[in-house]
């Protein structure tokens, strides 16, 4: 018998934030030691703080919460479709967009970013959605190589001026990297939560 996970994913909350934003930071300074320059601008991390504060108060905002001790292990938000990115073309209520992918580096080696990947990709299926979107900093090119390792193929770059993000991807919400593996809400709403968010 396969051990069953201990994580579970549930609505972020606003006692979260702390939690949250402690993540972010985490996530810069980790950054900035692997060659990247995600997320350096402090006007783009401001901008990009207050967005994901607001998804929070919205609802769109989820955390992976560690079974055993309650900690905060991982974040992922949703949003629309960015209109800098995504076209009438690419058909944009046919995708589920995922923002502000972030796990703890104490949670490294736990493959929990890949497995909040296939929670989004159950979610969108269970809408009716065709792919898990994504839009990402357009240097960092070992984050690219991540997500098509997940089965995410580059749809195209773009590069508006305003902007740092812009490298376009996706992946079937039919496709889980780790079926067998899979993270659960923390309570009955949590799907129902994603679905009228």
């Amino acid at each position: 018998m396969k051990p069953q996970p201990t994580e579970h994913i549930r609505p972020a909350r606003a006692v979260d934030v702390p939690a949250l934003m402690a993540l972010r930071t985490e996530a810069e300074r980790w950054l900035s030691t692997k060659g990247t320059d995600q997320w350096s601008d402090p006007e783009t991390g401001s901008t990009a703080i207050g967005k994901w504060r607001a998804a929070i108060d919205d609802g769109r905002s989820w955390v992976v919460v560690g079974g055993d001790t309650g900690e905060i292990l991982a974040t992922v938000s949703r949003g629309p479709a960015d209109r800098d990115f995504w076209t009438a073309d690419d058909r944009p209520e046919s995708g589920f967009y995922l923002y502000k992918l972030i796990v703890a580096r104490a949670a490294k080696g736990q493959r929990l970013g890949v497995r909040v990947l296939d929670w989004a990709s159950r979610v969108a299926a269970l809408e009716g959605r065709e792919w898990v979107r994504i839009d990402t900093w357009r240097t960092n090119t070992d984050l690219h190589a991540y997500y098509e390792r997940l089965g995410f193929d580059h749809v195209r770059t773009e590069a508006p001026s305003h902007r740092r993000s812009g490298w376009l991807a996706q992946r079937p919400a039919t496709e889980l990297a780790l079926p067998d593996h899979l993270l659960e809400p923390g309570d009955r709403c949590a799907l129902a939560q994603v679905s009228s968010a």
